[in-house]
């Protein structure tokens, strides 16, 4: 058991690194959210298509693992939010998501830039299927890619 519970620890320097962050609303008059600023602040949507999104990320230090690369979290993350962004109606309910499935190819490091795909598979009812790739832009190396379906439930329009 010592052996786990050392590897779960923080370190002093990352117990510190934590409690040294401030976060911010992301918009004046938003309601703070620290799942935004902190998992999601710095994804930038490059162009709309009527079933793609292009995102761009640059990874930021407070994603990374102890190695200094993207944690698989986080790209599920990325995965999970361009994946709901894609199948997004403004003014209905946000979807939930009811599975995922992730492919992890490649690693990415800090400062590394990454392009981001999000693109509608298929949609019936209020359950829609997308596919996210991750791919490092300097490279076109693919780091992930996932699927990712979702239900909605909207009113009736009869």
């Amino acid at each position: 058991m010592e052996k786990p519970k050392a590897f779960l620890e923080l370190t002093q320097e990352e117990s510190d690194r934590v409690s040294s962050l401030d976060f911010l609303p992301l918009r004046t008059g938003a309601e703070f959210s620290f799942y935004e600023c902190y998992a999601l602040r710095g994804i930038r949507v490059d162009r709309l298509e009527s079933d793609r999104v292009f995102c761009t990320f640059k990874v930021p230090p407070r994603l990374t693992d102890r190695e200094g690369k993207l944690a698989a979290g986080a790209i599920a993350n990325l995965i999970d939010a361009v994946g709901a962004g894609c199948v997004n109606v403004g003014g209905h309910p946000v979807n939930v998501s009811v599975d995922m499935s992730i492919s992890f190819h490649s690693s990415a490091k800090i400062d590394d830039e990454l392009e981001i795909i999000g693109q509608v598979l298929g949609k019936k009812g209020g359950y829609s299927g997308t596919s996210v790739l991750v791919k490092n832009k300097a490279t076109g190396e693919l780091i992930a890619e996932g699927r990712h379906s979702l239900f909605g439930k909207y009113a009736s329009k009869m």
